[in-house]
């Protein structure tokens, strides 16, 4: 359960980069009172933490159920 929503966050954070990347966006910063803001601060650390989350799925081996 823990990879899937560690996945589902890092894909937000991805496409919060995009947008940020393609049309100077920040989601995150928007919705939460702009990229210095202490809940802003809270998101973008939780999302870089379930980023490092995923770098063990690369590593894994396969479960065949």
């Amino acid at each position: 359960m823990i990879d899937k929503i560690c996945l589902a966050l890092s894909i937000i954070g991805s496409l919060n980069w995009g947008l940020v990347g393609l049309f100077q966006f920040d989601l995150v910063a928007w919705l939460f009172g702009g990229s210095d803001a202490i809940l802003s601060r809270i998101i973008y650390t939780v999302i870089a933490l379930a980023g490092i989350w995923c770098i063990s799925l690369l590593f894994r081996k396969k479960c065949h159920d």
